[in-house]
């Protein structure tokens, strides 16, 4: 029940609204009660009149004008809480998405590079469905179900004192068997989910990458995987079936025999003139109205159960550590002259050896710094550390003689722009794309797409620059998407600039144009570069040079390309390859 003591806690914000519905449930379960006693009333109006013939037709009119008004009224009553419910279900599913977006926007790196896209989302969407459920439970099912036990007991036990004992036992033995198989039903739920949340994220997977599936005719293995874990949940839904329809079968006959017994007492009193007819229409009534809070009681502790297993993910995200918070006021000053510096920085990933060893070093201001060495080095995780994307795990960064362990993540990234390796685009406009982030002019993006090479093919594409590029952009060539991120770059015009292989997707006429506009945005700002084609960086002032997570060498591309080492021997093999290249090509 932790779970729901949560969602209950949770909810606070839509404390009124919870209220308000409430009052109207009280009223409509009250009015239900209502509505037997009139039933009695009118019963024993007739039987006066056949009886003595003392009946009067005024009141048996009255009463059952006021039996019509009752049910109108419940009508009305039931329709307002129901449109007041609607309203409530609307305004929680946005303040819980709201709630989970929050918290995933702000989750650290490390936990986006150990989930699958596709199961987060699943996870949201199963842990809203799963809260609103239970929060329409309570307010059509939990409250309403209450309130119509505790007024029909208390009816009965003014009638029919023995009536009333039987019926307040019923509760117990109903509940019990309901919760036994409410438990059993959660318990193989939260299995389901581990399922759903594999093919759903195995779905996300492959459409995501499609272009791979299709081009190694993997279509049927991915749709057998597919089937074979929908196989496995359905299994489990076939036990959890069986399971409830016999527990089903159980509470029902108890039921049935309670009732037997009840109908036996009232019916037996009724003909030995114990009771009055009217008495026994009414504890007949209020009988058959404890059939629905009992069948609600099996519903409530199945959705209590479902509920329990459902939002257990959603509440483990928002149990999650976050980087920062959702918030306007971020730092957007713009430091002037800045340099960073590593202190016998450690770092390793989660569940692997370390990635970084003792590494230190310093960047200096307007210096233009490249990172080379093998794959696997360790280049692009000082990247991430330098964005702040992780935290080391031993030692310090220093960002203009400030530890980045007191600067928030948002200041330092307003710092920065990067442009990735990989293709990072949105699917929305190439304006958007182009000032992502930020607020600028059609001039300035213009601009910016100039300066990086690609407003040539932007400007004769029909919409120009309200082109959609589809989901990655899709609908560009490699070359188009890295220019619009080089372009995001330009006009974002900050005083770090990161290039993660930025040029690696160009071809080699607008590799020299991009290139020539990147050295002019390199003036009078710290450059740092991923590069593996080493002919992109012989402009920077110094090379670093990584292997297993050390600095083990550095200096200008003429120092290193003069001495023995990584660097050097990276060199030849790309000068080898040229010339074999040429050669078969007979350009000498």
């Amino acid at each position: 029940m932790r779970n729901i003591y949560r969602i209950i806690k949770l909810t606070k914000p839509l404390i009124r609204i919870e209220l308000l519905l409430a009052l109207l449930i009280f009223l409509t379960a009250l009015l239900s009660q209502v509505y037997p006693l009139v039933s009695k009333a009118i019963v024993d109006e007739i039987e006066d009149n056949i009886k003595t013939g003392d009946g009067s037709v005024d009141t048996l009119f009255i009463l059952i004008a006021l039996g019509f008004a009752i049910n109108i009224i419940s009508s009305l009553l039931s329709s307002a809480s129901e449109r007041l419910g609607d309203h409530f279900s609307a305004q929680l599913q946005k303040y819980l998405t709201e709630k989970f977006y929050q918290k995933v926007l702000f989750l650290p790196q490390a936990y986006f590079d150990s989930e699958i896209s596709g199961k987060i989302v699943n996870q949201l969407s199963r842990g809203i469905n799963s809260i609103k459920g239970f929060t329409n439970t309570a307010t059509n099912f939990i409250l309403p179900t209450i309130l119509q036990t505790i007024f029909t007991i208390l009816i009965l036990v003014y009638y029919n004192l023995p009536t009333a004992i039987f019926v307040t036992l019923l509760f117990p033995l109903y509940i019990s068997i309901s919760y036994v198989s409410a438990k059993k039903w959660g318990k193989e739920e939260v299995k389901k989910n581990r399922i759903e949340d594999i093919t759903r994220g195995r779905i996300q997977e492959v459409i995501s990458s499609i272009k791979v599936v299709k081009s190694f005719n993997n279509e049927k293995t991915e749709y057998d995987f597919i089937s074979n874990q929908i196989d496995q949940s359905n299994k489990i839904y076939a036990k959890q079936s069986s399971t409830f329809h016999i527990y089903d079968f159980l509470r029902n006959s108890g039921l049935n025999i309670v009732i037997l017994g009840v109908s036996v007492v009232v019916f037996y009193s009724a003909f030995q003139g114990n009771i009055s007819i009217g008495e026994m229409v009414l504890i007949i009534q209020l009988v058959s109205e404890v059939r629905r809070p009992l069948f609600a009681m099996s519903f409530i502790l199945t959705q209590i159960q479902n509920t329990e297993s459902g939002s257990k993910e959603f509440f483990e995200i928002l149990d999650l550590q976050e980087e920062g918070f959702l918030s306007d006021s971020i730092d957007r000053k713009r430091i002037q002259n800045p340099s960073i510096e590593f202190q016998n920085v450690g770092f390793k990933y989660r569940d692997s050896d370390e990635v970084l060893e003792n590494l230190s070093f310093t960047l200096h201001p307007k210096e233009k710094v490249a990172l080379v060495g093998h794959s696997g080095a360790g280049k692009t995780t000082i990247i991430n550390l330098i964005l702040k994307f992780y935290e080391p795990t031993v030692g310090r960064i220093l960002l203009k003689g400030r530890d980045y362990a007191d600067l928030d993540a948002r200041y330092i990234r307003n710092n920065m722009a990067l442009v990735f390796q990989d293709n990072e685009l949105f699917s929305s406009t190439i304006r958007e794309n182009v000032a992502y982030g930020l607020e600028a002019d059609d001039e300035s993006i213009i601009q910016a797409l100039k300066q990086a090479n690609a407003y040539e093919f932007v400007k004769n594409m029909k919409d120009g620059l309200d082109t959609l590029v589809g989901e990655r952009g899709v609908k560009l060539s490699g070359g188009q998407k890295q220019r619009i991120q080089i372009a995001r770059a330009l006009l974002n015009d900050p005083p770090i600039l990161i290039l993660d292989e930025a040029t690696s997707n160009l071809d080699s006429r607008s590799e020299a144009l991009v290139q020539e506009a990147l050295e002019n945005l390199m003036k009078d700002r710290m450059v740092i570069i991923i590069a593996h084609r080493l002919s992109t960086i012989q402009g920077v002032d110094r090379i670093l040079v990584i292997d297993k997570g050390r600095v083990i060498d550095q200096g200008s591309p003429q120092e290193l390309s003069a001495k023995e080492g990584i660097y050097s021997n990276l060199l030849k093999y790309q000068v080898e390859g040229n010339k074999k290249l040429l050669k078969n090509f007979e350009i000498h």
